[in-house]
Parts: structure tokens; C-alpha cells; sequence
């Protein structure tokens, strides 16, 4: 009877303690589509998450045939300074860039039938680049396995055929694992069919788990960098810009052209798309366009080359591109880029064109414009006949370009030929039609 009591007792006890104990967590990060820095932001913020909650593992859920470098290369280096335990289950591929991150892990678990390696650099065309690329892809490989104790020449093979391992890759191609091979070889930890399996390895079973869940500032990029939308917002800047210019002082044109440019380059910026430089090329190519409109007569060389640098700023702010190197670039992505800023332009023009005259000439736009409206009690007439060209007036108010003359006693809307022309400036008239054009005397 004491036995029976004093077992229960015991049993009881144990129970009471182990319910005490805080339940182990682990985190886990899907990886499965191509490697990109938007998907190394989210890794890294993942990571951080993952030591403030105090996890006993960071698991990546990997499926993946490769992607961009510099992004792998990114992740690989969070990987290796982080003190979070870390480990990935490859669902079905670690290729490429997937290898280099895999063997950034403390540990590797693989289901049957996976496979890993095949690092080499290509291009979107599949074909490898040239061996300076390919060297510093080696060396991140060998210096990546030396620091998780993995046989660095086998790691080097996955990217260069040339490296010859006896028994191992002497085939003379790029190197992949099967999971017994990667096994047999200390690069895989042992064979899991689902994420319960790797946490009987790894001794957490049990344990939490806890997932990556995307942020709102994930999905508010995804749903600005979606064509469509980008499209739109290079619409809206143009317009913004030609309305501006068009009615100066007018602020909502310029302000709506700002906030879609905001909108437009904060997630490529943040993606590691967009840089300091390609920003900056479409805010020349604004100056430029306001320097065409308002100081050179005409249209000529500026604003050709303003226009021109405005749309390469977009492309090339929609583009992994390294400064005018497009090695890492798929074609078919700079194709995607070109169509989404060219519709944008188009259809802005479009709206220019057909919308512009209607929209300057409406009663709400004159209201943003003009602050009073023209009453003829104050000296204002409509334009009929009554002038002429060569006629001469003098501005009552700045023209830039436009603004208000008076020509024998009475006040006419006016619009400079070209420039700034200050208040109290004699004019003479140059075109008379549906609105007057004049210049400095």
C-alpha cells in the first residue's frame, strides 16, 4: 500500500514540474520561391523575432531552385552570426542559391528523394557566368562549410566542375546530393519526411511551433510592386508633373506626382531594387523637363533628355541590376519593367492629350488655380477681337507662365512665350488664339 502511495506520489510530482516547465519553441520560415532581398528582409526579420521569443530552433521549410546573389549571400551571413540554433528541412530542392543558405545552417535534415548543390552562377538563360563570378560564389561555398565543419572541397564542387573529389564528383559536372549521398558525406543530418520528423531529431518534440506570418508591410510592398498598380502611379506622376507646369502654384498636380512617386520607389527601395542613384535620375530628368518648358523655347534636346532619363530611372528602379550590369538581370524581367513603365507613360500622355484642355479649362481647376475669379467689374474681358497681335500691355501680375496683363485699361489672362516674367514687365503680344502669348518687351 506505501509502495502504491508513495509511486503515485512520485508520479505526481514529476507531472506538477513538467507542466511547470515553459513549452519549447520553435520557429519556422517557408522558403519556398526564388531567393530574392525581399525574402532576405523577411528572413532577417524572422530571425529577430525568433530570439526575442527565445526559440530552441530556427527552421527554414526549404524548397527552392535558387535565385539572387547578393540576397543568399545576405541570408547565409545572418545565418552564421546568429546565436539561434538553426537547422533547414529541404522539402524537395536546395539548389543554388538554396545550397549556399542550407549550408549556412548548424544543421541539414532532407526527405527522401531531395536534393542539394548545383551552386554555379548562371544567367537567366541558364548559362554560367563568367569565372569572377563564379570564384566569389566558390569562396562564400568553402568558407560557409568550413565554419559549420563540412568538407570544404565538396562545397567548392557544387559550384565548379573542375574540382575533383575521388569517389565523390569525378564526373567532371557541377556537383548535387541525393539525401543518402549527402548523408554519407556530413551534408545532411538525417532523413525527415515533415517537420515532426526533424523535431525527433533535433529532441523538441512537442515543442511549439511557431510560423512567419507576412506583415502588413510585407503585403503593402507586394501590392505597390504588382505591374498594374506601378503603372498606375507612373500615370499619376506624369500627369501630376505636365498639370503643374501646365497652371504653376496649382499644388495638387505636384502633390498628387509626389505621393505617387513616394509610393512607387519606397518598396523597390526597400526590396533592394531601387537605389540612390536611379531615384536620382528621374529627379534631373524633372528639372530638366521644367527647364525645356519654362526657360527654352519649344521642345528640343532637354526635355527629350529629360524624359528619357525619367523613364530609365523607372526601368531600371524595377531591375536587380548592379549599376549598368545586367548579368544577374532575367530578360524577361526587364522586359516586364519596360512594358509596366512604358503603359504608365502612354496612358499618361493619352490623358494629357485628351483629358488636358478640359481639365485646365474646368471651373473646379480654374478654382485651384486662380484664387478670385474674373469679374468684368474689375477690368477683366474676353478675348475677342479687340487685340492683336503686336499690341503692347504691361504684366499685373507674375507670369510663370501664366498670369494677368493689362492692355488699355483692361485686364487679359495672358501666358509667357517662355521664362519667368516678373510683375510691372512691359509686353508686347505675340499670338493671339484661345489664349494670349506674350514676351518681354
Amino acid at each position: 500500500m506505501k509502495k502504491i502511495f508513495f509511486t503515485s506520489l512520485v508520479l505526481i510530482v514529476a507531472g506538477v514540474l513538467a507542466s511547470a516547465q515553459p513549452t519549447k519553441k520553435v520557429y519556422v520560415f517557408n522558403l519556398k520561391e526564388m531567393v530574392a532581398p525581399g525574402i532576405a528582409r523577411q528572413m532577417n526579420r524572422a530571425m529577430k523575432d525568433a530570439e526575442q521569443q527565445k526559440a530552441a530552433l530556427f527552421l527554414i521549410h526549404m524548397n527552392t531552385y535558387g535565385g539572387l546573389l547578393d540576397a543568399a549571400d545576405s541570408m547565409r551571413t545572418t545565418l552564421l552570426n546568429t546565436n539561434l540554433a538553426s537547422a533547414v528541412f529541404i522539402d524537395n530542392n536546395a539548389a543554388s542559391a538554396g545550397a549556399l543558405i542550407s549550408i549556412a545552417c548548424n544543421r541539414i535534415y532532407m526527405r527522401s528523394g531531395a536534393s542539394i548543390g548545383a551552386a554555379t552562377v548562371v544567367n537567366e538563360t541558364a548559362e554560367a557566368l563568367p569565372d569572377k563570378y563564379q570564384s566569389y560564389m566558390r569562396g562564400m561555398m568553402r568558407s560557409t562549410a568550413e565554419k559549420r565543419n563540412r568538407n570544404a572541397k565538396i562545397a567548392e564542387a557544387m559550384v565548379d566542375p573542375r574540382t575533383y573529389i575521388e569517389g565523390v564528383n569525378d564526373s567532371g559536372k557541377v556537383l548535387t546530393f541525393t539525401t543518402d549521398e549527402a548523408i554519407a558525406n556530413n551534408y545532411c543530418n538525417g532523413k525527415a519526411e515533415n517537420i515532426n520528423d526533424v523535431l525527433t531529431s533535433e529532441n523538441l518534440t512537442g515543442a511549439q511551433l511557431v510560423y512567419y506570418e507576412p506583415t502588413w508591410l510585407d503585403k503593402t510592398i507586394g501590392f505597390f510592386m504588382n505591374p498594374a498598380i506601378s503603372g498606375f502611379l507612373i500615370l499619376v506622376i506624369i500627369g501630376g508633373i505636365y498639370f503643374e507646369f501646365q497652371a504653376p502654384g496649382t499644388l495638387f498636380p505636384i502633390a498628387a506626382s509626389v505621393i505617387a512617386a513616394i509610393l512607387y520607389f519606397t518598396p523597390l527601395y526597400l526590396e533592394g531594387l531601387a537605389e540612390n542613384w536611379e531615384i536620382l535620375l528621374v529627379i534631373i530628368g524633372v528639372v530638366l523637363l521644367g527647364v525645356e518648358i519654362f526657360v527654352i523655347p519649344g521642345f528640343g534636346v532637354t526635355g527629350i533628355t529629360g524624359l528619357s532619363l525619367i523613364a530609365g530611372g523607372l526601368i531600371l528602379s524595377l531591375l536587380n541590376n548592379i549599376g549598368f550590369d545586367f548579368s544577374f538581370t532575367p530578360q524577361g524581367d526587364i522586359l516586364k519593367a519596360v512594358i509596366s513603365v512604358s503603359s504608365g507613360i502612354i496612358l499618361g500622355l493619352l490623358m494629357i492629350f485628351l483629358l488636358g484642355a478640359k481639365l485646365t479649362e474646368s471651373k473646379r481647376f480654374q478654382k485651384m488655380v486662380l484664387a478670385d475669379s474674373m469679374q468684368s467689374s474689375q477690368g477683366y474681358v474676353v478675348n475677342k477681337t479687340i487685340i492683336k497681335e503686336g499690341d503692347s500691355g504691361t504684366t499685373i501680375s507674375p507670369l510663370k507662365p501664366s498670369g494677368n496683363i493689362i492692355i488699355n485699361g483692361k485686364v487679359y489672362p495672358a501666358t509667357a512665350l517662355s521664362g519667368y516674367i516678373e510683375k510691372n514687365t512691359d509686353v508686347v503680344i505675340v499670338e493671339v488664339g484661345s489664349n494670349i502669348v506674350v514676351k518681354a518687351v
